[in-house]
Formats: C-alpha cells, sequence, structure tokens
C-alpha cells in the first residue's frame, strides 16, 4: 500500500485494514513454521503495510 492511498482513509478504515493485515501475519508465520509459505518476503511486506498504516493513524491525532 502507498502512503496516499492511506491518507485517504479514515481512521475506523485504517483500524480495520490494521486488524486484517495482523491476521493476515500470523497465518504467515504459521504457514513459514510448518514450511508452507511460497514467498517469505511476504512476512516483511505485511509487517511494513501495518508500520504505516500505523504511522498514519499517529499523525491522524495531532
Amino acid at each position: 500500500m502507498k502512503m496516499n492511498e492511506l491518507r485517504k482513509m479514515s481512521a475506523a478504515e485504517l483500524t480495520a485494514k490494521v486488524k486484517e493485515l495482523k491476521a493476515e501475519l500470523f497465518n504467515l508465520r504459521f504457514q513459514h513454521a510448518i514450511n508452507q509459505l511460497e514467498n517469505p518476503m511476504r512476512i516483511n511486506a505485511v509487517k511494513k503495510d501495518i508500520a504505516r498504516i500505523n504511522t498514519v493513524l499517529s499523525s491522524m491525532d495531532k
């Protein structure tokens, strides 16, 4: 996700997106643990997306 896309979203949408990405991250980690993950770089991408959303949320609070 790009930052300009995230800035257009509301706080409720961003919070829902964070929940969705955290669930995806859990599933990716589980798949990685049992060696069924096809693309391990997806874990890093999801972590970065979560961080981007948290950055936008924290800037909305100010």
